[in-house]
Formats: structure tokens, sequence, C-alpha cells
């Protein structure tokens, strides 16, 4: 690897982190959007896997509510799973070929709504199929593009959970999006021990960045990034479409 693609590399997390850090969240899109600049979103994915496993497994580790929680999402996190299993039963060219638009869409869309402040609703008796069907997309996203947000932020956001259960049912959710994607990875050989390697390293900036995003949140208002935040996901969406 080129030392600038070092570099490269290195800020990117960096600057994902920073934003985990301040927002809670945002690090693998942050990270994949960036990374797409430069590699194939899959490529960049396996980049993530790492960095993307510690940290959702410590956002999942930080409640008491993980058993109600896996009982009440394991349909939605079982279809993740089979989701991701459909997309790598595309070949690599096929999905090369469209891979970027899906992506510029989903990170156009997730921009588009942070900014809005839209929220859907869920009822409790839509659950038992719009689980499984907010699983099963955001598998195939995360198995076409590398980013597992959508739409299953959204959905869990429509659910009125506590503040808690909500971001435990995240951190539940991205741990096995990343799993499952991990698991596609190996399975095409784009998770091999070089690809393991250089993401085991990648916890470095990402740790600095997120010890630096925590110190920016007790200084500055979380609304205003999280603002600018969405505004640099349509960008790069719209960015990713125009290339496309």
């Amino acid at each position: 690897m080129a030392a600038m693609d070092t570099l490269f590399i290195a800020l990117v997390f960096v600057l994902a982190g920073v934003i985990k850090g301040v927002t809670g969240m945002g690090l693998p899109t942050v990270a994949v959007a960036l990374l797409t600049l430069r590699m194939p979103p899959l490529e960049a994915a396996a980049l993530l896997i790492v960095p993307s496993s510690v940290t959702n497994v410590w956002q999942l580790a930080a409640g008491s509510a993980i058993y109600p929680l896996w009982l009440r999402f394991r349909w939605l996190l079982l279809a993740v799973c089979i989701g991701t299993a459909c997309a790598a039963l595309l070949t690599a060219a096929s999905a090369a070929a469209w891979s970027g638009a899906v992506l510029g869409l989903a990170l156009a869309g997730y921009g588009l709504l942070g900014l809005t402040g839209w929220r859907m609703h869920v009822p409790p008796a839509a659950e038992r199929w719009a689980g499984p069907l907010a699983g099963a997309a955001t598998g195939f996203m995360a198995g076409v593009t590398g980013v597992f947000v959508m739409p299953v932020a959204p959905y869990l956001q429509a659910l009125n959970l506590g503040k808690d259960d909500l971001i435990q049912a995240m951190g539940m959710a991205f741990t096995v999006s990343t799993l499952a994607l991990a698991v596609m990875l190996a399975v095409r050989g784009e998770w091999h021990a070089a690809a393991a390697g250089s993401s085991l390293l990648a916890l470095i900036p990402a740790g600095i960045g997120m010890a630096l995003g925590q110190w920016l949140r007790e200084r500055m208002s979380p609304d205003l990034f999280r603002r600018c935040f969405f505004i640099a996901l349509l960008a790069l969406g719209v960015h990713q479409l125009i290339r496309t």
C-alpha cells in the first residue's frame, strides 16, 4: 500500500472516529463513504470489520437488556443474515456495476432523513413483518455497499424505544450486520490475512478519533455537529451517484 493511501485511510478513520465520538454513530457510514472515493465499496468494508465490530460490541454491552432485546428482534437479526447471504449470491462483476449507485442512494437518503428530522412510526402489530423486512433489506444493502445503517436505523427509531434500549438495539443490529458481512467477504475471498491485519491497524486511528470526538462533544453542540454530519453524507451520496 502506497504511503499516500495509508495516510488517506488513517485520516478517514480519525474523522469517522471523531464523528462516532461526538454523535454516537456514523463510523462505518462515514468511513465507507470516504474510502470509496479511492476503492470499491466492499474493499472499503473489509477495512471496517475490526473497528466496527469492536465499537458495536462496546455499544451493545453498554446496557442490561440484551436478552429481552434479542427476543424482540431475533427475527430481524436472522433476516439481516439472510439478506447478506442473498447479496453474496451476486457475482462480484455484476455487483460492481451498480453497487456505487446503491451506495450513493443510501448515503443521500440517510442524509436527507437526518436533515429533515422526519421519523416514521411502526405500530407494535406491524413489527412481525416490518422487522424481518427491514432486516433483510439492511443485510442486502450491507452485502452490496458495505453500509448497514439503512433501513434498520430509521426502523428502530420508529419503534419509540427508550434511549438506552435504542442504543443497545442498534449495537445489536450493527454487530450482527458486521459479522454477517465479514462471513460474506471471507466466502468471496475479500476478507483474508492482509485485510484483517489492515482492519486491525485501523483501530488505532479510529480510537484516536473517538477520543477526540468525546473531547469535542463536551465543547460543542451535538445538534450542530449532527447537522453537519448529515449534510456531508448527502453531499457524498450525490457525488457517488454522479461519479457512478
